[in-house]
């Protein structure tokens, strides 16, 4: 799925102990997590890890060209991230072909 509808205007809304992790674990930081949503995308329903509300895993690229995977679900109108990682060689194949199929 390309491109969901996502609330507009974006807001963001981080939970400091996600934010933390994704920076320390992975060396993402909570900017270029969000960069990526600004950006052709891959949205991918998550429906493993949680059955209390909806949750989404996204493949997107930052304004540096870097391919991250985030999981995120949308609170209030704002998109909650929950994580946010580099994308494997073989997401980043997956996110590549997908977005070369509506270029």
């Amino acid at each position: 799925m390309l491109d969901p509808e996502l609330p507009e205007p974006i807001h963001f809304e981080w939970d400091r102990g996600n934010q933390a992790k994704s920076l320390q674990k992975h060396g993402i930081s909570a900017r270029q997590a969000e960069e990526t949503f600004f950006h052709p995308k891959l949205v991918i329903p998550d429906q493993r890890h949680s059955k209390i509300e909806h949750r989404l895993g996204m493949y997107g690229q930052t304004n540096s060209g870097k391919i991250l995977f985030i999981a995120f679900t949308i609170r209030n109108r704002r998109i909650r991230v929950i994580s946010a990682r580099t994308a494997d060689r073989e997401e980043r194949k997956i996110y590549e072909e997908e977005i070369k199929k509506t270029a």
